[in-house]
């Protein structure tokens, strides 16, 4: 929706791949249909006319234009928004391709290398039991807009640290979700049911799934580069995020203390005396959350009495515990006892990586009060970290 801009970059970094795989690309170009009768909206369904004029004429690649653009043809009521663009164009893949080809999910403004493409197909023919991929991501900075490079830097680092804390305690909920950044099986995405078109946060809730189903991984030889810009088009995500950070407000993005996830891994630990009913939700805040949060009295009695075994009520467990809800406690636990941005990296970087730690860094100083180059020099050290763990993912 309204990326005249951007998609013609993305379609010719498409047409520039090195793959030995045949691609053909499927371009969904949406709004509500509403728009044609809302006076502010005319420009965003102009650009998409001439988006779709554009694309008609493309000639450097196999290309499927989904019009959901034109009047009459757009969303209708409050079916719209990027999670349902992505349910069309997934559902129009599956009707056309065969159970074993893959389907890569970009956003318009996505930066790839020339062998991105190849080497997705290269890790799906390796692995043979992996499902989908949540590829390494980086966004690229914007050197003319010193704001929004800010932003872009500290929203990322906000998510590197929070994958590095749930990889660092071998959580099978370790993965960072971009939609820009998932590929996957055709068969899987069927058996899963497709892609729930929310708002936002379509992306998370797919890639939870192919968790919950198996043979997720969160490693590629090749990173994608989605751009970091605002956006106010969905609820949250990197746009909105961006766009509040510029003003400095980032409530609602912590940095999380490594502390904060400690009692999540001692109940991974403890699974045993869980399931041999020899411990009390109260020696593990973890386990209290959950058991306050579905309300029930007892949540792993009517596991423990429909499971065979000690591993499938491991596996019933992580159903449970999700990343949605170690998300929930995190947010829910850092609420309560709040720990300054600059004293979290510290020490979270102290415990994983001390002998790398910049000469100039200190637990003193805000992020805020940081140089650009500074903010990205951290962002690598933790892109660094999370890619060594991402490897011995599974």
């Amino acid at each position: 929706m309204d990326e005249l801009e951007y998609l013609p970059a993305t379609l010719d970094a498409l047409s520039r791949q090195e793959t030995t795989f045949p691609v053909e690309v499927y371009v969904c170009v949406n709004q509500p249909d509403i728009y044609w009768d809302v006076p502010s909206k005319e420009s965003i369904c102009q650009h998409n006319q001439q988006l779709l004029a554009y694309l008609r004429n493309y000639a450097f690649l196999t290309l499927h234009v989904l019009d959901y653009a034109s009047r009459g043809c757009g969303w209708q009521g409050k079916k719209h928004g990027v999670g349902f663009a992505r349910k069309v164009l997934f559902e129009r893949i599956m009707e056309e391709a065969d159970p074993d080809d893959i389907i890569v999910s970009l956003d318009a403004d996505t930066y790839l290398k020339p062998r991105y493409l190849q080497s997705i197909a290269e890790n799906f023919v390796a692995r043979p039991g992996m499902t989908a991929v949540a590829v390494p991501y980086y966004h690229e900075v914007n050197p003319s807009d010193e704001v929004q490079t800010r932003a872009m830097l500290r929203y990322e680092i906000y998510m590197r640290n929070y994958a590095v804390n749930l990889l660092k305690i071998n959580s099978p909920y370790g993965f960072t979700a971009l939609g820009s950044a998932i590929a996957m099986r055709v068969e899987a995405l069927r058996k899963i049911g497709n892609i729930t078109p929310l708002q936002s946060g379509e992306d998370f809730y797919l890639v939870q799934k192919f968790c919950k189903m198996g043979g997720l991984s969160l490693f590629n030889t090749e990173c994608v580069y989605p751009a970091g810009r605002y956006s106010d088009r969905v609820p949250f995500g990197t746009g909105p995020a961006m766009k509040q950070g510029a003003n400095g407000v980032w409530d609602s993005y912590p940095i999380y203390h490594h502390r904060i996830f400690e009692p999540v891994q001692e109940a991974y630990h403890r699974l045993r005396e869980l399931y041999e009913d020899r411990i009390s939700l109260t020696d593990n805040d973890f386990l209290l959350f959950l058991q306050k949060d579905t309300g029930k009295q007892d949540i792993w009695a009517d596991i423990r009495r429909n499971v065979s075994d000690f591993n499938h009520f491991v596996k019933a467990f992580h159903q449970k515990a999700d990343g949605l809800r170690i998300l929930q406690y995190a947010r829910a636990k850092y609420k309560q006892h709040p720990v300054k941005e600059e004293i979290t990296i510290n020490d979270n970087l102290r415990l994983w990586i001390p002998e790398k730690i910049p000469s100039w860094f200190t637990s003193s100083r805000p992020l805020a009060e940081y140089s650009v180059e500074q903010l990205n020099a951290l962002r690598n050290l933790l892109f660094e970290v999370e890619q060594t763990l991402r490897l011995s993912y599974h």
